[in-house]
């Protein structure tokens, strides 16, 4: 038992362990001053529009399509998110009087960082030749977060939900557009040349460490004693409710595990997305709320998901 144990440890550091050494790295980027917020932001898009479109095409063109389409992981994990945000939609407005907190609180909880932790949870633990599943998930999942993080902060500031520009933005999402071309040539059977594929997979290698160094080197405390209230809720609800409930309905009562489940806990247990900061700047909601959610829960998740691989790996799930 005690073998068993320290077994399912290992598996649990071992998925969450290199993850927080390349947000380590990031951090000393930034004491040590050696970019500047601007070089971040450059950077920052960088890795966004290229080699997250590397990423996905690439992921998804070297594998096997059929067998990386889950019907029933995409309709849990979709289903599963709209009826999280249409809780939130109801009940946060009956807790938070301030229009500008709750659509804030509503993308902290709702929307997880899914693209940068999804991936190296699932290779880290399964190898890199099993991630198809969690990039195409990505796919998925991605569209839902901008529709419904839109429809929120449009909602608390008094303005107008206009679907048509979405659908645009997401059109020119790069990451939908490296799924669709991957997916696209794949089953067309278009063989793309070695001497050209081979740079793709180098960039796609290098795309989840680059992008955790970025997300450590971005940390920026900010003062919490206006909305210490409210941080500790979005904490508690995106770390700890959302995960216990659906990681347990996932598992128990449909049956879910192996790389689907981890798949899973990258998208209902990973800290909020960093770009629901730059949204909430954007959209009228309140910034500095949004900046320290997204902070606490990417600091705090790496010891809340170590724990959550660790309960359910112990559980038998994966």
């Amino acid at each position: 038992m005690n073998e068993q144990m320290f077994s399912n440890f290992i598996v649990a550091v071992s998925a969450i362990m290199p993850m927080f050494c390349l947000m380590s790295i990031g951090a000393f980027v930034k004491f040590q001053r050696w970019l500047t917020d601007e070089e971040l932001n450059h950077m920052n898009r960088m890795v966004f529009r290229v080699f997250f479109f590397c990423l996905m095409f690439y992921s998804i063109y070297t594998t096997e399509l059929a067998t990386s389409i889950r019907p029933k992981l995409m309709l849990f994990g979709a289903c599963g998110v709209l009826i999280i945000f249409t809780l939130l939609m109801i009940f946060i407005p009956r807790l938070e009087p301030d229009n500008r907190r709750r659509g804030v609180i509503v993308q902290a909880i709702f929307r997880s960082n899914f693209v940068l932790f999804g991936i190296p949870i699932v290779a880290n633990i399964f190898g890199d030749a099993n991630i198809a599943v969690t990039s195409v998930m990505i796919a998925v999942i991605i569209p839902i977060y901008n529709i419904l993080a839109v429809f929120a902060l449009e909602t608390f500031r008094g303005g107008k939900f206009a679907l048509v520009p979405i659908l645009k933005g997401l059109a020119k999402n790069p990451m939908i557009l490296g799924a669709i071309t991957g997916a696209t040539l794949l089953a067309l059977g278009v063989e793309v040349p070695k001497p050209v594929l081979k740079p793709f997979g180098q960039i796609a290698a290098a795309t989840t460490p680059v992008a955790l160094i970025i997300l450590g080197a971005s940390f920026k405390l900010g003062s919490t004693h206006e909305h210490r209230k409210q941080l500790l809720g979005a904490l508690f609800g995106r770390l700890i409710l959302v995960p216990a409930v659906m990681l347990s309905i996932a598992a128990f009562v449909f049956g879910f595990s192996g790389v689907e489940f981890v798949t899973l806990i990258a998208i209902f247990a990973s800290p909020c997305a960093i770009v629901s900061f730059a949204m909430a700047q954007q959209m009228g909601g309140d910034a500095d709320l949004a900046g320290n959610c997204v902070v606490f829960t990417s600091a705090l998740s790496c010891l809340t998901m170590f724990c959550w691989i660790l309960l359910f790996k112990t559980l038998g799930t994966f």
